[in-house]
C-alpha cells in the first residue's frame, strides 16, 4: 500500500478529508484499518495577504514546503483538500517533491461519470472567479455555472467568517440552499461543493441538487491510489 500525504491549506476541509480517508477502510472492509497517512499544515492565515494580492507564486512556495515535509515523513503521494490552493499549485515552478492528485480533475471526472451537463460551482471567491473548474469541466464537455455576484459574495463571506472557523449555522445553510435553488432554476443538474468546508454545511439531504462533494471525492480517490485501485498520480504541480 502507498502512504498518503495530506497537504492541508484550510482546517475543516483537511480534517474532513483525513476522517473520510481513514473511515473508508471501515466502510469497505468492516475493519478499522487504512493505508498510512500523514498530514502537514502551515496555517492558511499566513498566506491570506498573498491571496488578496494575487501572489500565487509565494503561496506555491509555502505549499511546496509542506509537500517536502510530507516526502520526508515517508509519503508516496499527496492530496490537497483545498480547491483554491490548486490555483497556486498550478503556478509554473520546480516540481513538487511528491506527485499529487488534482482535486478539480477528481471532481470533474465524477461529474462526467454521473452524466452531468451543467454544474453549479460554489467555493471561495478565488475559486468561483478563477479558471479551475470552468477548465476542468469544459474539458469533459460540461458547462460550469456560477451564482450571480450577490450570491457569490454571500457564499464567500460564510466560508471565511464561519466555515473555516468551525462555525456551522442553520441560517447560513438556508442561504446556501437558496443559492442552489437558483442554480437549479438556471438549468444546473448538480452542484459542486468546491470549498472543502462546504460539505460541513450542505449535505445531500438538504441540497436541492445532487452534490459533488470535493472533500470526500478526493479522500476516496486517494484511498484508491493507496490500495492500488487507481494509478499513482503523475502531477508534480504546474499547469495541467
Amino acid at each position: 500500500m502507498k502512504h498518503l500525504g495530506i497537504l492541508a491549506h484550510s482546517t475543516g476541509g483537511a480534517a474532513l478529508c483525513f476522517l473520510a480517508f481513514c473511515e473508508e477502510g471501515f466502510h469497505r472492509h468492516g475493519r478499522n484499518e487504512h493505508p498510512d497517512v500523514t498530514l502537514d499544515y502551515i496555517a492558511f492565515g499566513y498566506s491570506m495577504p498573498a491571496w488578496e494580492a494575487g501572489d500565487h507564486a509565494s503561496i506555491r512556495t509555502t505549499l511546496a514546503t509542506s509537500v517536502q515535509r510530507l516526502a520526508q515523513a515517508g509519503a508516496d503521494f499527496f492530496a490537497c483538500p483545498d480547491n483554491t490552493a490548486h490555483m497556486a499549485l498550478e503556478v509554473p515552478g520546480p516540481d513538487l517533491a511528491l506527485p499529487g492528485l488534482h482535486i478539480a480533475e477528481v471532481v470533474a471526472d465524477q461529474a462526467a461519470a454521473d452524466g452531468r451537463t451543467r454544474v453549479g460551482v460554489l467555493g471561495t471567491k478565488y475559486t468561483m472567479d478563477g479558471p479551475l473548474y470552468p477548465h476542468a469541466l469544459a474539458a469533459r464537455g460540461i458547462a460550469a455555472e456560477l451564482p450571480d455576484a450577490d450570491d457569490r459574495h454571500v457564499i464567500n463571506e460564510i466560508i471565511f467568517k464561519e466555515l473555516v472557523n468551525g462555525v456551522v449555522t442553520e441560517a447560513s445553510r438556508q442561504k446556501y440552499v437558496r443559492v442552489i435553488e437558483r442554480l437549479a432554476a438556471q438549468g444546473c443538474d448538480a452542484v459542486a461543493l468546491v470549498c472543502t468546508e462546504i460539505p460541513l454545511l450542505v449535505t445531500p439531504e438538504v441540497s436541492p441538487l445532487p452534490t459533488l462533494d470535493s472533500t470526500r471525492l478526493l479522500a476516496r480517490a486517494a484511498y484508491d491510489v493507496a490500495v492500488g485501485d487507481r494509478a499513482m498520480p503523475t502531477w508534480h504541480g504546474g499547469p495541467l
